[in-house]
């Protein structure tokens, strides 16, 4: 019964934390500490749950991609979308070629966590002093790929993060368009990882030690948890900026280093 909690609770902190800019990666790192260590694999899969509440939650949005791809400004946009996952594709196994692992202590994610809070201060503050923009230039494109390399080879620096900031900076300055190409791009991205996850867990034979049950708890769990979360954060960011949520990964990550 403990562990059908553990497995809840971390389904909950990655519906949470995974498009709420303050890294997922690294509240789960963190909780693993105390809640017990799982596979790649469950951890891949509850993102990739996560990943699926964007599904839903755009699914007028893709489907529209998808229907009227003839029509250029879609075509457009579908293209640039496939770029960034390309991009973030190579640079993921040229990462895993390279052997880069994500670390396992805590000081690493709290620095990253500090790091990335001051950087949101300081983004938003340049921001604040341009026009908003929603186009999707191709800069925007390459930007999002390379965060997202940069979030997954370092723990602590948030996906959504590291991709709506870099489209931000990349001149698409309007929130909710850089938020809404974040998770978009996302939405391969997840899903890829967690077929190459689970194509390693078959090919070394370790299915039989995989806890399924567990891993659907927790991808239900997230889904859902995380579709209440992008819910809300879409309709924060319509007349809020990313503030608030720099200032909390400082105060984690010092509460982290005090604390761990």
């Amino acid at each position: 019964m403990e562990t059908l909690h553990h497995t809840v609770l971390l389904g909950i902190i990655e519906g949470i934390t995974e498009f709420l800019p303050i890294s997922s990666t690294g509240h789960l790192l963190v909780a693993e500490h105390w809640l017990g260590k799982r596979s790649d694999l469950f951890n891949v899969a509850i993102q990739a749950g996560a990943i699926l509440a964007v599904v839903l939650i755009y699914r007028h949005r893709l489907w529209g991609l998808l229907s009227g791809f003839a029509q250029p400004d879609n075509r457009d946009y579908s293209i640039k979308l496939c770029t960034a996952f390309l991009i973030t594709a190579t640079g993921g196994f040229l990462a895993k070629y390279l052997g880069l692992k994500l670390p396992e202590t805590v000081a690493p994610v709290a620095w990253a966590l500090i790091i990335g809070g001051v950087v949101i201060l300081l983004i938003e503050r340049y921001i604040g002093r341009h026009q908003l923009s929603e186009k999707v230039t191709w800069n925007v494109a390459v930007a999002v790929g390379l965060g997202q390399i940069l979030a997954a080879v370092f723990p602590g620096t948030s996906r959504s993060a590291a991709t709506i900031f870099a489209a931000m900076l990349a001149g698409l300055s309007s929130r909710a368009a850089a938020a809404e190409f974040a998770f978009l791009v996302g939405i391969p991205t997840m899903f890829a990882a967690t077929g190459y996850e689970l194509l390693k867990v078959i090919r070394g034979g370790a299915t039989a030690s995989e806890d399924w049950t567990a891993l659907g708890i927790g991808f239900i769990v997230s889904t859902a948890v995380a579709f209440l979360a992008v819910k809300w954060l879409l309709r924060y960011i319509q007349s809020h900026r990313f503030t608030v949520f720099g200032w909390y990964r400082i105060a984690f990550g010092v509460a982290l280093l005090i604390l761990v």
